[in-house]
């Protein structure tokens, strides 16, 4: 229920501007059935990691409040902080699992990566996927936790971001392409 005070606006946001910017989309006969796996998958597994953002940024204030012994509304509103901690935990393995399905299947069935301007969102994808890796390695190793977890997870989210929206950006607005 926590992420539910910051994923119901993101939502709204996300609806109203897809309104806004509406532009023709291809035809889904058009592509293949692998790419469209690809697309589900990297889609989902994006979204999986946005809510993993939101949840390591309540954690992050949670855990800031607690050691500073603020009980503000938010923190008596929200789960115990081990709760938390699981519930980022649990969203990190799902969207690992997601992102390496989607890297797979992108591998698999988009045919020259190069001649689609694609490597950079590759790379930053693969990048996003060895932060969250070494998050979960880091956690199972080295017990890291709490603010640790949010500030990896963000970093994270961060690199897939620039996958996603930072190629669309420089293709669409430096190089005037569409992607």
């Amino acid at each position: 229920q926590s992420l539910f005070i910051a994923a119901y606006p993101i939502a709204a946001l996300t609806i109203v501007m897809a309104l806004i910017t509406h532009t023709p989309s291809r035809l889904v006969s058009e592509e293949s059935y692998g790419m469209l796996s690809h697309i589900a998958l990297s889609v989902t597994a994006y979204s999986m990691f946005t809510l993993a953002a939101i949840q390591a940024v309540l954690l992050y204030v949670q855990n800031r409040q607690l050691k500073r012994n603020y009980n503000s509304l938010l923190v008596r509103n929200l789960p115990p902080l081990q709760t938390m901690e699981s519930l980022l935990f649990e969203m990190v393995w799902a969207g690992v699992v997601l992102l390496v399905l989607a890297i797979v299947t992108g591998a698999v069935f988009i045919e020259d990566l190069f001649a689609q301007d694609l490597a950079h969102k590759t790379i930053f994808s693969l990048l996003s996927l060895l932060v969250f890796v070494g998050l979960l390695v880091g956690r199972y190793t080295k017990g890291w936790r709490g603010i640790t977890a949010s500030r990896w997870t963000l970093a994270g989210c961060a690199l897939l971001m620039l996958a996603f929206y930072g190629s669309k950006f420089v293709l669409e607005l430096v190089f005037h392409r569409g992607v």
